[in-house]
């Protein structure tokens, strides 16, 4: 059983255990004793963070820990988590480090590791660290302790590699882009690359002060972004999240382009130019059946995987898949990325607009989706809820009255104590017909298990 390791690494609030500087100490001098063990050479760790203020108190304790037992830390300042990915790999890091709790509010904080490949670290070696915790190895002698780096250049490495992504003769001039920067991670990066490539750029919620991360703002609140788009004539909106590894647009009439209509954009996109790979693409139980009924007008699959990017990724690797995301707007292009990136998928979608000359508007309309609703309950604690054979009578019924012409999945979150009860249906009145009563039938079910 996994004790701190969630589907995204250690997550929680912020000196509430085990959101602690003491705990961060502990999981650096336990994480530095495992790689440590795992390589021949003394090893480099590299750290990113969001700008959350508890970001400098955890990059301390865990950056004390991992040169307490040997390792060497490259510290690269407030760069978003795709960038650790890339730059653990280009800088021949031995693993990266992210601190950020993604999407949730400044109080919360998290810690995700990543290999040297730029990839999630292996479960084993995650369950290995938290084997350590609990029983920390004797430290090296007093000259065998690591040394801690920072790396000036980043930022701006990370933009390289962004823009690199796209044909060497590809511009952007002429598009009129508003970017909403949630106060986090590309407040700096996303404006900068976005310029470079020749965009008219309106930067939104780039001045992030420690606090304001998430906060009425970025991809989990789009709305100041769909009205700005609107205001100035933009061609397209894009939302990151507060550690820019997820995206949500919206068109030039504000109107929201998700992940599932993402994935419909770059994969037809892809597989015209003859670059989409296992024909078809990966995505999560929470998909919409509109985006697999269009899918499967173009005689591609749709994988679904589990509700996470770890999920998502492995079942690609499985399938042989460049092209998987999530509704939520966390997209992972392996052409390009080993794990979501916010901006990647933005600038994609830029070039599918300019290569096919056409409004992303026009592109997203191609494929109805069905309606859909999501109701979230929340717990004072995780309960094994979904082990309830009364709870699941009630999940088994509502699913046979969808029949074929609908969907019903109720999953425990994996980052936060909520039950998540997603409903579709081709017939929105049904939907909500059995939606309604039986979340509140669920709700108080929980509070009686």
């Amino acid at each position: 059983m996994r004790r701190y390791f969630g589907t995204d690494g250690v997550r929680g609030t912020v000196n509430q255990s085990p959101m602690t500087a003491e705990f961060a100490l502990t999981l650096g001098r336990a994480a530095g004793h495992v790689l440590t063990r795992h390589l021949s050479h003394q090893p480099y760790v590299l750290i990113g963070k969001d700008t959350r203020l508890s970001g400098y108190m955890i990059e301390s304790a865990l950056c004390a820990g991992l040169t307490a037992q040997g390792m060497n830390v490259l510290l690269v300042g407030p760069v978003p988590t795709p960038a650790v990915a890339y730059l653990t790999r280009s800088l021949r890091a031995d693993a990266g480090v992210m601190l950020s709790a993604s999407h949730n509010p400044a109080g919360d904080n998290g810690i995700k590791f990543f290999a040297a490949d730029g990839y999630k670290l292996p479960d084993e070696i995650e369950m290995e660290i938290e084997a350590c915790i609990d029983a920390l190895p004797p430290l090296p002698p007093a000259l065998g302790v690591g040394k801690a780096i920072r790396i000036d250049d980043a930022r701006g490495r990370y933009i390289e590699f962004l823009k690199g992504s796209l044909p060497r003769d590809m511009r952007l001039d002429g598009f009129k882009v508003v970017i909403d920067c949630a106060n986090g991670a590309a407040y700096d990066v996303a404006p900068r690359m976005l310029r470079e490539l020749g965009c008219d750029v309106i930067s939104m919620h780039n001045k992030p002060d420690g606090y304001n991360i998430n906060h009425e703002c970025g991809s989990t609140y789009p709305e100041s972004m769909t009205r700005r788009v609107v205001e100035s004539g933009a061609d397209i909106g894009l939302a990151l999240d507060g550690d820019a590894d997820r995206l949500i647009a919206c068109d030039a009439n504000g109107r929201i382009v998700d992940g599932d209509r993402v994935i419909a954009i770059l994969a037809e996109h892809a597989h015209a130019s003859g670059h989409l790979r296992g024909n078809g693409v990966v995505t999560t139980l929470m998909s919409n059946m509109g985006l697999e009924r269009y899918l499967g007008g173009l005689g591609l699959t749709m994988h679904r995987a589990a509700v996470g990017d770890r999920y998502v990724l492995e079942m690609m690797r499985d399938k042989g898949c460049n092209i998987g995301g999530e509704q939520s707007g966390h997209m992972i292009l392996l052409d390009h990325n080993t794990t979501g990136d916010g901006l990647m998928t933005g600038i994609q979608l830029l070039s599918a607009m300019r290569v096919q000359n056409r409004p992303v508007s026009e592109m997203a309309s191609e494929m109805t989706l069905f309606p859909q609703k999501l109701w979230n309950i929340v717990m004072q604690e995780r309960k094994d809820v979904l082990a309830d054979t009364q709870l699941q009578l009630m999940i088994d019924e509502a699913a046979t009255r969808l029949g074929e012409s609908g969907r019903i999945n109720v999953r425990m979150s994996g980052t936060e104590p909520k039950l998540r009860i997603m409903i579709e249906a081709e017939d929105e009145g049904l939907m909500l017909d059995i939606g309604e009563p039986l979340s509140e039938a669920i709700r108080e079910r929980c509070e009686s298990v």
